[in-house]
């Protein structure tokens, strides 16, 4: 069912819309600039709007593939009068936030997500993530667009593995906004073959849950950071692999990690019947990776560690970790960097990576 909501931001309110055939309705737009990737680049030209087409790899989103969008948007001709409409999933998501926030000292800009990840996680917060060398997401922006505008027809064409990135990453929003969340997303049997309908309702519950620590947080200074739950562990095996596991699918990884380090650090969840059951369905979603062990096979437990080290949400004397706390919370904790801790945190990938190695 068609569904709508306000997220409030230091710069004002914008409106969130959960309806089918709402990218048609931005096809008829005259006002804007569309930045989206190859896939959707000749549906927008046949409608003769001006368009930047970028590829959706992890490598566009580096700080040096950004000059290319960025004078691809001058020589397009975009002004600080234009609107920039994203079109895409994550990647695209940070190319387009990131270029809004910069050209030209920002344009007004607008997100339509078309992927489940970016559905159901990403398209609200106002968050851009852009790499740096070897280093994932190290620069960045907090700019709220004007608008997210989500069109459940995309996920009809969605193979399962993006199905499952993304609902790996609405059962960490749901997880770590507590229980009460989290039980209403299990309610509905949330899988990768859902019907549209189920995965709209979804949606709605994931950003429902989200909205919470964006208006809250909207900085990501506090709890917001919360959300950043098998992020550190995720982003460290995207790394070890060179991005040959999705960011959905690493953060579910990510999120077994930090549970199994949880219960090294003495941490017993015998008694929390919601942690097994998030860890058991982040099992059934990431089975649908079906080249995981593959991949995984060509890392090792120090690899995926050396990544971690150099992760930026580390502080100068400690590593930061998300874990959950004997009473079902998501804390943060800081762990001395030292040999012990790197111990802890190799093993903790060797179990995962143990698990769905070929």
């Amino acid at each position: 069912m068609p569904a709508s909501f306000d997220i409030q931001s230091s710069a004002g309110p914008y409106r969130v819309d959960i309806r089918s055939g709402l990218f048609d309705e931005v096809l008829q737009r005259k006002d804007a600039v569309i930045l989206c990737d190859h896939r959707f680049a000749e549906r927008v030209a046949e409608r003769g709007i001006p368009h930047v087409a970028v590829e959706a790899v992890e490598t566009a989103k580096s700080l040096d593939a950004m000059t290319d969008t960025i004078v691809a948007l001058r020589e397009l001709g975009a002004t600080r009068q234009s609107h920039l409409m994203v079109v895409g999933g994550g990647i695209v998501q940070d190319i387009g936030a990131f270029a809004a926030a910069v050209y030209m000292r920002g344009l007004p800009w607008s997100y339509v997500p078309t992927t489940l990840l970016g559905m159901a996680d990403s398209c609200i917060g106002g968050k851009s993530s852009i790499n740096v060398g070897k280093y994932k997401n190290l620069v960045g922006t907090i700019v709220p667009p004007q608008a997210v505008l989500i069109d459940p027809n995309f996920i009809e064409g969605l193979p399962p593995l993006q199905r499952a990135a993304g609902l790996c990453e609405a059962a960490k929003i749901c997880f770590v906004r507590g229980p009460e969340a989290f039980d209403d997303y299990l309610a509905d049997k949330p899988a990768v073959g859902m019907n549209v309908a189920a995965h709209e309702k979804t949606i709605h519950k994931s950003l429902l849950a989200k909205k919470w620590f964006v208006e809250i947080d909207e900085f990501d200074r506090k709890e917001r950071l919360l959300l950043n739950f098998g992020h550190t562990f995720g982003h460290a095996l995207e790394g070890a692999t060179n991005f040959g596991i999705s960011h959905g699918i690493a953060v579910g990884l990510g999120i077994m990690c930090a549970i199994d380090l949880g219960r090294r650090l003495g941490r017993d969840y015998s008694s929390l019947p919601r942690v097994a059951l998030l860890d058991r369905h982040l099992q059934d979603l990431v089975a649908n990776a079906n080249d995981l062990g593959d991949v995984l096979e060509k890392i090792t437990p120090s690899d995926a560690c050396r990544y971690f080290v150099a992760d930026k949400k580390h502080g100068s004397a400690h590593f930061s970790a998300i874990v959950i706390s004997e009473q079902g919370a998501v804390e943060r904790i800081a762990l001395p960097k030292d040999k012990n801790t790197l111990a802890l945190c190799e093993q903790a990938f060797k179990t995962v990576i143990d698990k769905y190695a070929a």
